[in-house]
């Protein structure tokens, strides 16, 4: 799309407490999904009506949007599937305090921050702290 670049934080400097409050926002620097709708539509805002971007490009972009958040339902919803069946499994993972401990897996809960399960009273352990399943 030819369209005007649109760079909001390099149009409007910030003093420390506005920088570390915008750091706070997005501490790993990672761009969602809502990140990208409003990249989109302030590219769209700063388009020249007299020279409309390629709508050829504008479609393929939303094509490519969609294919992305698609893939990354599908991930979330198999890392559930995943999680869910653990349910009744004995497992071996890494508590909070860094220690290997067992249990066998009693639920599974899923939030914006990713799916975990509680194993044995122990709510919140990630999947990813699962280190052996029996």
């Amino acid at each position: 799309m030819s369209t005007n670049p649109v760079t909001p934080a390099a149009t409007t400097p910030q003093s420390g407490s506005q920088a570390s409050a915008a750091g706070a926002e997005n501490p790993n620097g990672i761009l969602g999904q809502n990140d990208f709708l409003k990249l989109m539509v302030a590219q769209l805002q700063a388009q020249n009506p007299l020279e409309p971007g390629n709508s050829n490009e504008f479609v393929n972009e939303l094509a490519q949007f969609t294919q992305v958040e698609q893939t990354t339902n599908l991930a979330a919803s198999s890392e559930l599937s995943s999680a869910v069946n653990l349910i009744g499994h004995k497992v071996a993972y890494t508590n909070a305090a860094g220690e290997t401990a067992t249990g066998k897996v009693q639920s599974v809960q899923s939030s914006a921050t990713g799916t975990t399960v509680t194993i044995e009273g122990n709510a919140d352990v990630k999947l990813t702290a699962i280190t052996e399943v029996e």
